[in-house]
């Protein structure tokens, strides 16, 4: 799956969310505001290895694990978003689409499991360039054993 497609699945996943803020909104200025807020990535895509750093410092090391593996996906807290990604990123993220910053953490914590957990399943995937990155699976369990400590 690539970049563009994790954007808009992301943004149908903030649209379709409980949050009435949210239902109205067109999924290519979502998606344009996700892109800004995630991108970053070598190739232009999600910058996986910072989500996963930031949630591991922020002693979240369980739910990016859960994202990463194949059961169900840990939910994030709101206050946790802004921890993650940091309160400008997010009221940036929030402003570019008229939302409040509660509504704007809100469907981001709706959305970012099931979008990392999309990036990282299957051949081909954002996690298989991520490990050439480190160093491989032994560079992977390296960086796995500095998160669980």
């Amino acid at each position: 799956m690539d970049f563009n497609d994790l954007l808009k699945m992301g943004a149908s996943a903030i649209q379709g969310n409980s949050d009435d803020a949210t239902t109205g909104l067109d999924t290519n200025a979502i998606s344009d505001a996700l892109g800004n807020l995630l991108g970053g990535g070598s190739d232009g895509g999600i910058d996986l290895s910072s989500l996963v750093s930031g949630l591991s410092e922020n002693g979240l090391g369980g739910v990016v694990s859960s994202w990463l593996g194949s059961g169900e996906n840990e939910a994030i807290s709101m206050d946790s978003i802004t921890d993650l990604l940091g309160g400008d990123k997010v009221s940036e993220f929030a402003s570019s689409l008229g939302l409040s910053e509660d509504s704007a953490k809100g469907a981001l914590a709706d959305m970012l499991p099931s979008v990392v957990d999309k990036a990282t399943e299957g051949e081909g995937s954002i996690v298989e360039d991520m490990l050439s990155q480190i160093g491989g699976a032994e560079g992977a369990m390296g960086m796995l054993g500095k998160m669980f400590k």
